[in-house]
């Protein structure tokens, strides 16, 4: 049916303001809300993301995109959740390192599996983590660290087999020390701690802790990627310092459930991808230190095989577990 024979059987005037998506989405009939899982806490990196995105591809869409939170057992909960709403063609999860690459390692009995349950959308962009000590602290490079007493220090990290505790033990092992990990119930409480000197050390966002450094509480040891960061390019990486192929680094990625109907999956992957060549998406990402990494689609599944891949290893070096 013709646009305009459509929107006079629709009892619409023909001079509405159309745009493309709404157009598409009218003759599917679909005005029921996107839902966009985050498996993480309100107010987390993960969650602040989500909100951009969502905000973003609502627009797109011209279809409300709704954030959902659904956090607990790192991120565990929210995937499986997702993973079993494919049928309804309208929930998306944002994933992230922890939820489709360490955990396929770290838990024994994983109720939902990273590569056969999901189809990836979009890659939504990385962030590395900064090395990060008390400002009072003697240690001014990853040198000086290296030679500091072994069981005297601590590294503080948001809870077992976190991006930023594996970091640790990854530093742990590169450097032949025994630093301990003091796991905390979240990011907030364990960047607290170091802050207030009690704990010597932590990977973190560089969207938590640049405040901080800037604010004369913290001092950056090196950055944790291959390459230095674009929020703080003064900083060095590890590798630059002596410890050679530490790149480990937190990103996130759109994801469908495996079994979302082919024709809708393949409308959400088109919205995001114009979504993330905006450059006002972009922006407000980089802000939180995520910086972009354009992937197609057969792209995206290779780099989710070989994370999950290069986190198992440091999990299995960690001797991290949860049942």
């Amino acid at each position: 049916m013709k646009r305009r024979a459509w929107l006079a059987a629709a009892g619409l005037a023909a001079a509405t303001p159309w745009t493309a998506a709404a157009w598409a989405q009218a003759q599917a009939g679909d005005s029921r809300p996107i839902k966009l899982v985050v498996p993480f806490a309100a107010g987390t990196t993960t969650d602040i993301v989500a909100r951009v995105l969502a905000d973003a591809l609502g627009r797109q869409l011209s279809q409300p995109v709704i954030v959902d939170n659904k956090p607990g057992a790192g991120g565990a909960i929210g995937s499986e959740l997702a993973a079993r709403s494919g049928a309804d063609g309208h929930t998306v999860l944002l994933g992230t390192v922890g939820t489709h690459a360490i955990n396929a390692s770290l838990y024994k009995r994983l109720s939902y599996q990273p590569l056969r349950d999901f189809v990836p959308l979009g890659f939504i962009g990385a962030t590395p983590t900064l090395l990060v000590v008390p400002a009072a602290a003697p240690w001014k490079s990853v040198a000086d660290l290296r030679g500091a007493s072994g069981k005297s220090v601590s590294f503080a990290s948001a809870g077992n087999g976190t991006s930023g505790h594996l970091a640790g033990e990854t530093l742990n092992l590169r450097l032949g020390k025994d630093f301990v990990h003091v796991p905390y119930r979240d990011g907030a409480q364990a960047l607290t701690e170091v802050m207030a000197g009690n704990v010597q050390f932590m990977f973190y966002h560089p969207a938590a802790v640049l405040p901080q450094i800037r604010a004369g509480k913290l001092r950056a040891l090196g950055v944790s990627s291959a390459k230095r960061s674009l929020a703080a390019p003064e900083i060095p990486t590890l590798a630059e310092q002596g410890i050679a192929n530490f790149d480990l680094v937190a990103w996130f990625m759109l994801y469908a459930p495996a079994d979302m109907p082919a024709a809708q999956r393949d409308r959400l992957r088109d919205a995001t991808q114009a979504v993330l060549a905006q450059s006002a998406v972009r922006d407000k990402l980089a802000a939180q230190g995520i910086e972009p990494m354009p992937m197609a689609a057969a792209e995206m599944v290779a780099f989710g095989t070989a994370e999950i891949a290069k986190w198992g290893e440091a999990v299995r070096r960690s001797g991290a577990q949860v049942d």
